[in-house]
């Protein structure tokens, strides 16, 4: 399949899927994660080659870097050190560390489990700043905080 061919597909299915999941009041994150599973290997497989899939995943990932520079002023970064470098360092460490200790638990390596630990404590990002951007919360002192 053809780089056109799955690019709309993906578009078709995030097109649909978003709408719907936002009529729901379930937000535009989960309607992604349902439209991946629907056109992905395990759903209807419209896209098979995992490998193929990253260059999207890597462009997604760029332009969440980019609105996360957008909204990052470096004196609102100084205003914030305490927050940012203190509350946001702690949380960062305490969750990859209880999210490795669960992946240890179920099974996996001591080095698996602290490479996945970090990984997944990162990608919060991702959905934390969708949900309050989706919620109009951003600008709130909660939201603040979270970003």
């Amino acid at each position: 399949m053809d780089l056109l061919t799955q690019s709309l597909i993906y578009l078709l299915a995030a097109v649909i899927s978003v709408p719907l999941s936002r009529r729901f009041g379930l937000g535009s994150i989960l309607g992604y994660l349902v439209a991946g599973i629907i056109i992905g290997p395990f759903g209807f497989a419209f896209v098979r080659d995992a490998e193929y899939i990253m260059h999207f995943a890597e462009l997604g990932v760029v332009f969440l870097l980019f609105i996360v520079g957008l909204e990052l002023k470096p004196s609102r970064l100084w205003v914030m050190r305490s927050m940012v470098f203190g509350l946001g360092a702690t949380q960062v460490i305490v969750t990859a560390a209880a999210i490795a200790l669960v992946a240890w638990s179920l099974g996996l390596s001591s080095r698996d489990a602290f490479i996945i630990g970090p990984i997944l404590a990162l990608s919060s990002t991702a959905f934390v700043l969708q949900m309050l951007a989706e919620k109009k919360q951003l600008s709130t002192i909660h939201g603040r905080a979270a970003f």
